[in-house]
């Protein structure tokens, strides 16, 4: 009696343990998207690198996120989770210290790639044990890790304002060797058999809004992330945008939160405004407290947008088949953050912020259109 009772006390405090673990993680991975961005400015005066050449560093990430996706959905059908988390853990930081060493753009762009691929594993490993461990609480558990991720949004512009080009990198650095002894000793249920690759799903009319819905809202962080920094350098040190930056990320993580008390289609019709508006302000402002007007109400969207597209395609797909739509929604997810500084820091090169504004309300528009739809069973 009284072994059994320890058992099941041990039991959630196992859970707990593997919940805050699995939202520290995904905070971690969050934090090397967002870390880049107070950096940009620095690092284009260090290589003499304009917008565009800039934007296709920052699409590095996004590219070795799609290969990661990929690799991350192999090993999990195995049952390899804790493997997934490790490899992702050691590939940031192997690219991390690309950054800490390298000195020409090339270099940097080689250690971006491999930190986006160690990324993309770390999500899909984050992602498939929370669905494994909570079964029936899929929408809920994933709008906290969505928050997880949210809040890493605050951490990296933090060490981003470290100063210089490596230091903050070296931060980064130590945090993710940190991160690599309790998932080493991580011990989890084989997810092996209880998830499978089904193509039918991503055929279904609600995969297909649903991977709209997050090329939309990634699309909006990749030109919050990778763009607008050169816009704020003209006006802002690197550590004055680091905290711009981590302000923005407190309202992301909050709406993100609050946003799963709702239907999941409303949340991500609502995202489309605040989204099209702040971008617009802050392509067209100069002066500061515009710019800081202007990201409230943008990291409000794309709060919304954040948790909206996760639930529409928890909605559309059931857990246990999930595994294909989740790889191809993440991949199509990420696609949006390598268009945005891709196409971005051209269009920002040759007509100004206001045109990369003026690419997010396109598509917030095609968006809103795809949701105002009537839902099909």
């Amino acid at each position: 009696m009284g072994a059994g009772a320890g058992q099941a006390e041990r039991a959630p405090m196992r859970s707990t343990a593997l919940y805050a673990l699995l939202l520290t993680l995904g905070a971690l991975d969050a934090a090397g998207y967002s870390l880049i961005a107070p950096v940009l400015p620095g690092l284009a005066a260090q290589t003499g690198a304009d917008a565009t050449a800039m934007g296709l560093l920052v699409a590095m990430f996004p590219l070795g996120m799609v290969a990661g996706f990929a690799l991350g959905g192999v090993v999990v059908r195995r049952g390899g989770s804790v493997r997934l988390l490790l490899m992702g853990l050691l590939l940031v930081a192997a690219g991390s210290l690309g950054f800490v060493f390298g000195a020409d753009l090339t270099a940097l762009a080689v250690s971006r790639l491999v930190m986006g691929l160690g990324s993309g594993c770390l999500w899909l490993g984050i992602t498939f044990a929370t669905l494994a461990a909570w079964p029936g609480q899929e929408y809920l558990c994933m709008s906290r890790i969505y928050a997880a991720y949210s809040a890493g949004g605050l951490l990296g512009p933090l060490l981003g304002a470290v100063h210089g080009v490596r230091g903050p990198f070296v931060a980064y650095l130590t945090l993710v060797v940190l991160a690599v002894v309790p998932v080493a000793t991580l011990r989890l249920p084989s997810v092996a058999g209880a998830f499978s690759a089904d193509w039918r799903a991503v055929r279904s009319p609600g995969f297909l809004v649903a991977a709209a819905s997050i090329a939309f809202a990634v699309m909006a962080l990749g030109t919050l992330e990778g763009v607008l920094p050169l816009h704020f350098g003209s006006r802002l040190r690197q550590s004055q945008i680091g905290v711009l930056y981590a302000a923005t990320s407190v309202l992301v993580v909050v709406v993100g939160a609050v946003a799963a008390r709702w239907q999941p289609r409303k949340v991500m019709l609502a995202s489309t405004v605040p989204v099209a508006v702040g971008f617009a302000v802050a392509g067209a402002g100069s002066a500061v407290p515009v710019w800081i007007a202007a990201l409230a109400v943008a990291g409000a969207g794309i709060g919304l947008a954040n948790t909206g597209a996760t639930g529409i395609l928890l909605d559309a797909v059931p857990a246990q088949r999930i595994v294909t739509a989740m790889v191809l929604w993440s991949q199509i997810g990420i696609l949006g953050y390598l268009i945005a500084p891709l196409f971005g820091g051209p269009a920002a090169d040759a007509f100004g912020y206001g045109a990369v504004a003026a690419m997010i309300a396109l598509g917030a528009a095609a968006l809103a259109v795809m949701l105002a739809q009537p839902r099909r069973a």
